[in-house]
């Protein structure tokens, strides 16, 4: 099963936000093979790493054998080792990877998931958690029978007032009651002063996790937290590869992680962070996990499953998963299940593959 042709675009997605989740967004990645399969996969980086993809990886993988999804992982990693070791390369070879993963998964006639773990119930209702913006989006969520809630924190800025957000807070426990689960996301917003000011704030409403407070390369920042924060740490959204995680590990600087399936090296390195953390018994709860990519490896692997709400503004996908009553789950189709929208991306619409 040769590769004989790769290609990638960004896909117009008008209500993502206004930042660098637009300028360098997601991508959507096709690879076909010389048995006339196509695979998709998504990644990150805009135009920038379609650039990446369309040059540096194109040229190193046509004419490769597609079954070999690990083998050209390792090939991708170390042929673009002297420019692209965190960031938009890596965000470009995690769309690739993506849709290899999927082409692996239409060659056998299995969703991903099952190729994962053959013996788990990969199709069972998984629960969900969102990621919400402002009181309107709490209180939509708590409709919507999500019994988790993500309070993202871009709102109160890079100078947080620990008796606001102990408010919103207070006012979102007595909405959920008091056995719903409650996460904070700082967005690397914050300081080491001020997280620690919020959290001692907060930590009476029995808090989850508190979410990136700082830059994801504020190691001794972390470091501090993890001694002296009274609500767990949890980060690795923005990360790359598995030595990009193996310090976080080894140094123990957070509780969960949270890699980003798109982002971090696609499925062949989660699947690596999954293993060096159960070694280190810390938690991975992937980032916006009810995407159907990340959607698989937690239905197969994780012990303690937990899937993050999807990105609204990502629409160009057919076959995508729907949250029903705060639950989840994999559809029972071969790779990942999708396919592209006839106005969605690519030149070609691709239905999703369905089992038989």
């Amino acid at each position: 099963m040769k590769i004989i042709h790769i290609t990638a675009h960004q896909p117009a997605t008008p209500d993502s936000p206004p930042d660098w989740r637009t300028q360098l967004g997601q991508i959507v990645v096709e690879i076909q093979t010389d048995d006339g399969r196509w695979g998709i996969g998504v990644g990150g980086g805009g135009a920038a790493a379609i650039h990446v993809i369309e040059t540096v990886l194109s040229d190193l993988l046509l004419g490769c054998d597609a079954t070999d999804v690990e083998g050209l992982h390792a090939k991708m990693l170390r042929h673009t080792s002297f420019y692209g070791r965190k960031g938009i390369v890596i965000m470009a070879i995690s769309g690739v990877d993506l849709a290899l993963w999927d082409l692996r998964g239409k060659r056998a006639g299995k969703p991903v998931a099952k190729l994962l773990n053959p013996n788990a119930d990969v199709f069972r209702d998984l629960p969900t958690y969102c990621t919400v913006f402002d009181d309107a989006g709490a209180e939509t969520a708590i409709h919507a029978g999500h019994q988790a809630i993500k309070l993202h924190m871009e709102r109160f800025g890079n100078q947080p007032d620990p008796a606001a957000i102990h408010q919103h807070v207070r006012d979102t426990r007595d909405r959920l009651g008091s056995t719903a689960r409650i996460m904070i996301d700082a967005f690397g917003r914050w300081n080491l002063k001020s997280t620690l000011e919020v959290a001692n704030a907060i930590s009476e409403f029995n808090i989850e996790w508190l979410e990136e407070p700082l830059l994801p390369d504020d190691r001794v920042g972390y470091r501090k937290l993890a001694e002296r924060c009274p609500i767990p740490i949890a980060g690795g959204e923005h990360e790359y590869t598995a030595d990009g995680f193996r310090w976080l590990i080894d140094d123990q600087l957070h509780t969960i992680l949270q890699p980003d399936i798109n982002w971090c090296g696609g499925m062949t390195t989660l699947l690596q962070i999954y293993k060096m953390a159960a070694s280190a018994g810390i938690r991975v709860c992937p980032h916006r996990g009810c995407e159907p990519f990340a959607l698989a490896a937690i239905a197969s692997l994780d012990p303690q499953p937990l899937a993050e709400s999807g990105r609204r503004w990502f629409t160009c996908l057919t076959g995508v998963p729907e949250i029903q009553n705060g639950k989840i789950h994999v559809v029972d189709r071969p790779g990942f299940g999708v396919g592209l929208k006839q106005d969605g991306c690519g030149s070609l619409e691709k239905p999703a593959q369905t089992n038989g």
